[in-house]
C-alpha cells in the first residue's frame, strides 16, 4: 500500500441491469446489536457479499437465477433466511439472527490434541478443496486513515484466478483489476511515500490453505504451540477453535491467532491472526517495502481476517480483511502521525467451467501500486450489477468530504 500515487485510464465493461437488489441490516435478536462480516448469500449459488462494520450488506440478484432466498451465516449464530420476490426490489430489511448458546455436550474427538487436528486438516486439504481452476470474482476495498479522518479511499472489482488446491503453491495464481474508482486527500500534509504490506494480491497470499508458505505447514507448526478453546458453529455446523502462538524465537516474526477447523470434514473455515509484534524489528521487515530516508516507522497492530465457506461439498475462499497500523515521524519533529490501512476483499461471484485464465500480461504485479490502475470517477450508480461492501456511514462521510475538496 502506498500513499502517494498517480492515475491512470481503465476500461470498463457494461454491467448487467436486470437484477433486483436485497439490502438491510443484520443485528443480533437478543442484544439488538448490528453485526459486521456476516456473510450474506444465496443458496445454491456463488453468489454473496458480507456486510459492513453497521450491519449494513447490499445484494444483487440477476433476475434469471429467479432465487427464492437469501441466507445470512455468522460465527456463533444459526443461520437466517429472508424470502424474495422476483417483481421488486427488497429494501431496508432487518434480518434477526439468534446465537447458537448449546453446542457440545458429547466428547469430542482430538480434543486434547489441537496440534493433531491441524495436522489433520492440512492432509485433507486436497479432498477438502477444489481440485479444479476456479475463477472468482470480487469486491476490494482499501482505505487510509490519518488518525480518525480518511485522506484515501480506492475500490475495484476484481478476478482471481486460483489453480488446483491439489498443489499448495500460489506461482500460477493471478489477479487482474476489472474497473475500480479512488480518492485522496488534495491536502500535501496527508501525502506520504511509503509502502507496506497490502493490495489485491493479498487474495493470492493470505489464503493460507492454498499458500503452504504463509502459515499452514509441518515446518512452521513447530514454531507454535497449540491450545483448545471452546467449539463455535459457523454455517450451522460445530467448529474447532485452535488457539496458537509461537512456541521459539526466529530471524523473523511468528504469529498468534485461531484457527476454525470444522468437526466433521476437518475443513479450515476461518483464520484470525495477528503478526506478532515484541520484537518490532522484525515486525517493519515483515510488513515494510519502503519509507522516505529520515522517517522513522512503528507498526501498532496487523491483524488478518480469512474466511471460507461450504459450497457443493468443497470450501471456497470468501472474505479476507488486513488492519495494519503504524505510527510515523520525521527525525527532529516534535508531532507522530498514527495511520489505519484497511483491506477487505469479499468473493461475489465464481466460475469453475468456461473461462479463460488470466494471462500474465493482465495481471496485477505484485509490484504495481493499486491506486495507480483505478480511475478518479466517482457516483453513485459506478458499480452497476455488480456485488459489492456496502460502505459504512463514517466512509460515506469521508467520500463526501474527499470529493468537495478535491473539486
Amino acid at each position: 500500500m502506498v500513499l502517494l500515487l498517480a492515475t491512470s485510464p481503465l476500461s470498463v465493461l457494461a454491467d448487467p441491469v436486470d437484477y433486483i437488489t436485497v439490502t438491510g441490516v443484520v443485528k443480533d435478536k437478543q442484544n439488538k446489536k448490528v453485526l459486521g462480516n456476516v456473510n450474506v448469500s444465496v443458496p445454491g449459488t456463488s453468489l454473496g457479499t458480507v456486510t459492513n462494520a453497521d450491519g449494513m450488506f447490499s445484494l444483487k440478484i440477476k433476475k434469471e437465477l429467479q432465487a427464492q432466498k437469501v441466507e445470512m451465516s455468522h460465527i456463533g449464530y444459526y443461520n437466517s433466511q429472508i424470502t424474495l420476490s422476483n417483481e421488486a426490489n427488497l429494501s431496508g430489511l432487518v434480518v434477526w439472527m439468534v446465537p447458537h448458546t448449546n453446542i457440545l455436550n458429547e466428547v469430542v474427538v482430538y480434543a486434547n490434541a489441537p496440534r493433531l487436528i491441524v495436522e489433520e486438516a492440512i492432509k485433507k486439504i486436497p479432498q477438502n478443496y477444489s481440485i479444479k481452476e476456479n475463477l472468482f470474482t470480487a469486491f476490494y476495498r482499501e482505505t487510509v486513515q490519518k488518525g480518525k479522518r480518511y485522506i484515501s479511499i480506492s475500490e475495484a472489482v476484481i478476478n482471481l484466478y486460483k489453480t488446483s488446491y491439489l498443489v499448495r503453491e500460489t506461482d500460477n495464481d493471478k489477479v487482474q483489476i476489472e474497473k475500480g474508482r479512488r480518492l485522496m486527500s488534495p491536502k500535501v500534509s496527508d501525502t506520504i511515500a511509503v509502502k507496506v504490506v497490502g493490495g489485491p494480491n493479498l487474495s493470492i497470499y493470505l489464503d493460507i490453505v492454498k499458500n503452504s508458505y504463509a502459515m499452514l505447514n509441518a515446518n512452521d507448526l513447530q514454531n507454535y504451540d497449540f491450545m483448545m478453546e471452546e467449539p463455535v458453529t459457523i454455517d450451522n455446523r460445530v467448529q474447532y477453535v485452535v488457539q496458537f502462538r509461537p512456541r521459539v524465537t526466529l530471524e523473523y516474526a511468528l504469529y498468534y491467532g485461531k484457527l476454525f477447523i470444522d468437526r466433521e470434514t476437518l475443513s479450515f473455515t476461518r483464520s484470525e491472526f495477528n503478526l506478532d509484534l515484541e520484537n518490532k524489528a522484525k515486525a517493519i521487515q515483515a510488513i515494510l517495502y519502503r519509507k522516505p530516508l529520515g522517517l522513522r516507522f512503528k507498526p501498532m497492530n496487523v491483524s488478518f481476517l480469512v474466511t471460507y465457506k461450504n459450497e457443493g461439498g468443497k470450501t471456497y475462499l470468501n472474505y479476507i480483511q488486513n488492519l495494519t497500523q503504524f505510527k510515523c515521524d520525521w527525525k527532529r519533529r516534535l508531532f507522530s502521525s498514527t495511520y489505519s490501512v484497511l483491506t477487505e476483499m469479499v468473493v461475489t461471484d465464481r466460475k469453475e467451467d468456461n473461462f479463460a485464465p488470466i494471462s500474465r500480461k493482465d495481471a496485477f504485479d505484485a509490484n504495481q501500486i493499486f491506486y495507480d490502475k483505478v480511475d478518479k470517477y466517482w457516483n453513485e450508480d459506478f458499480w452497476g450489477g455488480y456485488n459489492i461492501i456496502e460502505p459504512t456511514e463514517s466512509l460515506e462521510n469521508a467520500v463526501n468530504k474527499l470529493r468537495k475538496q478535491s473539486r
